[in-house]
């Protein structure tokens, strides 16, 4: 499960380096690239404060007072989602609005690929778990503690999904699902039973949780209930833009450099405090990482040296002939703000159309042949 979900969180972060990796190596006739022009990077907009305030779903019931104490004001409404974030420092979060990605421009082009097979492993998944990912599913929160999925699971089948599980209530609305016996198919055909040391929860049929533990399961639901640490979520309503968004621990984000970066990993140690990231697919691909520190001087020279080093490549890819990726880093920016600096990386909507094109394609002829299939 830990190995899983760190697979996870580094897909997330390393989303444009996939784009890179696809204009690198992807199929077909080597594209031109697209002329120079400006890319709107990830901000707060009036229909992300809009979806903010409709979010606002869960009121909190009130809590009865003791004789002759006065009643506290009750709790305003707020979003079940950020409820059941980590709290405190030193943790990572990273939130995937899915439907909002599904319907995106690169969220159709990676549909393409997902159906390839022409829908035939998504049409299991919905006749076996009750679930249609590309409906039902709203949102997807992957944590250093477990992954939440929200949305409408109220005809979900979570009961034959885990039949083999201890199934409890847990608080109003709540269920845990603890590890019990399971069948393992072996690939000679057989079968044997095991067990599972991985938890499942949900919460009022709009959140899935999965956890290492049950106790991690629980924790998830007990902040969801109204429970657990008075301190802020990780993430903050004002932070809840773009298609994806989330903060990484400095050290998350250093054990993901690879082996050669050691130095630069170092320093992220010393000067960082904080990253927070933000990824726009509304149009073009776009991501910007706020990186934040105590020491505005110290945090200034790493901007200043991470700008470097993306100018050097940007040099050398441009000398090697690399087009594609010499374009993508020349959308590729760092800009100083105090005690933080902004990356900013983008990949262009259309050399991404180009290199996936090969997935629409196989998807129709797929189609074709097995036209009874439908997304």
């Amino acid at each position: 499960m830990n190995r899983r979900r760190g697979m996870w969180l580094a897909l997330a972060v390393v989303l444009l380096a996939v784009g890179a990796g696809l204009m690198l190596t992807g199929q077909g006739e080597e594209p031109a690239p697209p002329p120079r022009k400006e890319v709107e990077f990830p901000r707060m907009r009036r229909d992300d404060w809009k979806r903010v305030e409709q979010r606002r779903t869960q009121v909190m019931p009130a809590l009865v007072p003791d004789a002759g104490v006065a009643a506290a004001p009750p709790s305003p409404p707020r979003d079940p989602v950020l409820a059941a974030l980590p709290r405190g420092k030193g943790h990572s979060a990273v939130v995937i609005e899915a439907n909002a990605l599904r319907y995106s421009p690169i969220g159709e082009l990676l549909l393409d690929c997902m159906m390839r097979d022409g829908g035939k492993k998504l049409d299991e998944f919905r006749k076996a778990s009750g679930v249609d990912p590309l409906k039902d599913l709203d949102r997807l929160v992957i944590t250093d503690k477990g992954v939440v999925f929200s949305g409408d699971f109220s005809k979900a089948r979570f009961q034959e999904m885990f039949q083999e599980r201890v199934a409890s209530d847990y608080g109003p609305g709540a269920r845990v699902y603890e590890p019990g016996d399971v069948i393992v198919t072996l690939e000679d055909g057989g079968v044997r039973r095991g067990r599972d040391t991985s938890a499942f929860g949900t919460w009022n049929n709009q959140l899935l949780v999965v956890g290492d533990t049950p106790d991690s399961v629980k924790e998830v639901l007990d902040r969801v209930q109204g429970g657990g640490s008075n301190e802020p979520p990780v993430i903050s309503e004002g932070s809840t833009y773009g298609e994806m968004y989330g903060v990484l621990s400095v050290e998350e984000l250093a054990r993901m450099l690879p082996p050669d970066q050691g130095e630069l990993a170092q320093r992220l140690r010393e000067v960082a405090s904080n990253v927070e990231l933000h990824l726009d697919a509304s149009s073009d691909v776009a991501m910007v990482a706020q990186i934040q520190g105590s020491d505005e001087s110290q945090v200034t020279d790493l901007g200043k040296s991470l700008g470097a080093a993306l100018s050097l490549a940007r040099l050398k890819a441009q000398a090697d002939g690399n087009k594609e990726l010499a374009q993508m880093l020349d959308f590729a920016k760092v800009r100083p703000r105090g005690s933080q600096f902004n990356l900013e990386l983008a990949v262009p909507i259309e050399v991404l159309k180009e290199r996936l094109s090969f997935c629409r394609d196989e998807r129709k002829a797929t189609e074709n042949k097995s036209p009874e299939v439908q997304p």
